[in-house]
């Protein structure tokens, strides 16, 4: 039971936490509407599916010792918030949609975006570490274990479809709309700087 509600707490505050992943998800669902909110943030689950994946496998358990290996994967992940924020940045006032329309994101154009972004954080990546090296023990059940990546990415999922639900809510979204390239361009700036801010600490910080 513990071990349950330990997952459980972590995922809800990684999900709430905002992060490159909120970013998408937002930017995503104000451009395209709710179906490119929740493609987006299926994305996300699939990539979080990931992670915990290779953790259950043991690829988990390398990569936390392995610091070179880590430090690699944190700078994939920061090169491609970097190129991801400069593409907002430069696109912004041609996707943004003028009058509070929708674009019509292709929704398998949206999962990508998530799933890309997600599958290259370093937070997803330890996240996953932390619960399957340090929260669960060896005698936790390789059935149980699955259970909880069930849990870890469904919570994200419903975290991230709920998020798109409130702000495509017509009075909500007209509000962001009126700033459109104010936004559009924000969230290029704030992506671009986790990259920086991720690729500076990789040096510095261990698995």
């Amino acid at each position: 039971m513990l071990e349950l509600l330990t997952v459980v707490s972590l995922t809800i505050v990684v999900a709430i936490v905002p992060g490159p992943d909120f970013a998408v998800v937002l930017r995503n669902a104000l451009i395209g509407g709710r179906l490119a909110g929740i493609m987006t943030a299926l994305g996300i689950a699939l990539a979080l599916g990931v992670h915990i994946t290779y953790a259950l496998a043991g690829i988990g358990l390398i990569v936390s010792q392995s610091i070179l290996l880590f430090n690699a994967l944190k700078l994939i992940g920061a090169a491609y918030l970097i190129f991801l924020g400069v593409t907002m940045y430069r696109t912004a006032s041609r996707e943004m949609p003028a009058g509070g329309a929708q674009s019509g994101m292709p929704p398998m154009r949206a999962l990508r975006w998530g799933f890309l972004t997600n599958v290259t954080n370093p937070k997803a990546t330890m996240f996953a570490l932390s619960v399957f090296l340090q929260v669960t023990s060896p005698s936790t059940a390789l059935w149980t274990q699955i259970g909880y990546g069930v849990i870890m990415a469904s919570g994200v999922f419903l975290w991230f479809v709920l998020v798109t639900l409130f702000f495509t809510l017509p009075a909500v979204r007209q509000q962001f709309v009126r700033a459109k390239l104010w936004m559009e361009r924000s969230f290029g700036v704030l992506l671009t700087l986790f990259g920086i801010g991720i690729a500076v600490t990789t040096n510095s910080t261990r698995p």
